[in-house]
């Protein structure tokens, strides 16, 4: 009785580990290909989360009309991260392990991205951000690059460089006051690309003052850099403090340029601002809608009859990434998070809509970057800056 037990217990077991082999579904099984959106849709920097989707959605639409890829469809699997570090963290490992998806696209900023980046390299699955600009995030503590994470935007260091090249050599202006966001890892490292080339170009950086993310009233501050006589202000923050920050600048009579990049690209900027004092604002970014290129135009009219409205920098980033990834696994043969990788890492003069990109050995983007003037509200194409 007991040896009859024992060999029943000894089967039952054999067959709940084959059926669990059985059941180990890989990234590839499915009648689907499935990506993985890992965004701010709710928070305080949802407007770029919602654009970079809104924009992914989109190039999906079309890659699925015209087949999809590898005879399969691309299905979406969103997940809001709500601009939280900690949410951005959790979401990454349950599309990693939950939903088995063979790429996490996102999230949008730098802060977020680098929190969504552990459960991915852990259960190896790249994970590409359109918008995460900041130098460190495909490299580790060590300098290492991190095997699977990518990025289709330029670094922070490109941004700061361009600008503080615009300010000194286009402008002619070199006395500068920075304020920027002692919080964040993004307005850090523009800080300190754009103080490195100033100076190599005899700039003065006469003010350098720091707020908080959240800040509302930034006069006190505002007051203490218009004593120091500057002729630029370099504001490399988000939208919602940025617009707060022009706006009472322009209200205490400061009138000279203001600089900022990428962080600057939000209608709610216009909302926050105002438009007069807005004039004289220049930005870095990723796209122009003033861009008259044939593939450009296409874009601005296929979306504007989508959504109703031009599609902004973050829309023709989340488009580009979506279509590139698809590329990639059209040239990995298979869905596989592995093969994808290499694919990803074989990228090369892959032409989008915010310009002609190859990956380098850091898993960055090789790109040219905009700069834009914002006139009477409206962000205007002034130059292109090659890299």
């Amino acid at each position: 009785m007991k040896k009859g037990m024992k060999l029943f217990t000894a089967g039952l077991l054999s067959s709940l580990m084959l059926a669990g082999c059985g059941a180990k579904e890989s990234v590839g099984d499915g009648d689907t290909v499935k990506l993985g959106l890992n965004y701010e849709l709710s928070g305080n920097v949802s407007t770029y989360g919602t654009s970079l989707v809104n924009g992914i959605e989109f190039a999906v639409k079309e890659i699925n009309e015209k087949g999809g890829v590898l005879g399969k469809q691309i299905e979406l699997v969103k997940v809001d991260n709500k601009s939280s570090g900690e949410e951005a963290a959790n979401v990454s490992s349950r599309l990693a392990t939950r939903d088995k998806v063979v790429a996490i696209l996102g999230p949008a900023t730098s802060g977020n991205t680098k929190s969504a980046l552990p459960p991915a390299e852990e259960n190896k699955v790249p994970l590409i951000s359109a918008s995460a600009t900041a130098d460190d995030v495909t490299l580790d503590a060590n300098g290492n690059v991190r095997q699977y994470v990518f990025k289709t935007c330029f670094s922070d260091s490109f941004q700061g460089v361009t600008m503080a090249n615009f300010a000194a050599k286009e402008l002619g202006l070199l006395k500068t006051a920075i304020l920027r966001d002692n919080t964040s890892d993004y307005s850090q490292g523009l800080t300190d690309a754009y103080k490195g080339t100033y100076g190599s170009l005899g700039g003065e950086i006469v003010a350098e003052e720091a707020y908080q993310a959240k800040d509302t009233d930034f006069k006190t501050l505002l007051t203490n850099i218009k004593a120091s006589e500057p002729d630029v202000l370099f504001v490399p923050g988000y939208y919602e403090e940025v617009g707060l920050i022009i706006k009472q600048a322009r209200e205490l009579g400061m009138d000279m340029p203001v600089l900022g990049a990428d962080g600057f690209d939000s209608p709610k900027l216009l909302e926050i601002a105002g438009a007069d004092n807005l004039n004289g604002t220049y930005y870095s970014n990723h796209y122009s809608s003033g861009d008259t290129s044939e593939d450009v135009v296409a874009f601005k009219t296929s979306f504007n009859k989508e959504f109703g409205a031009d599609p902004d920098a973050f829309n023709a980033l989340g488009y580009d990434m979506a279509y590139m990834v698809a590329d990639a696994l059209e040239r990995a043969g298979e869905v596989d998070r592995e093969k994808l990788k290499e694919a990803l890492e074989a990228t090369e003069n892959f032409e989008g809509i915010t310009g002609t990109l190859s990956i380098d050995d850091f898993h960055n983007p090789v790109k040219a970057v905009t700069i834009l003037e914002v006139k009477d509200g409206v962000p205007t194409y002034l130059m292109k800056q090659q890299p």
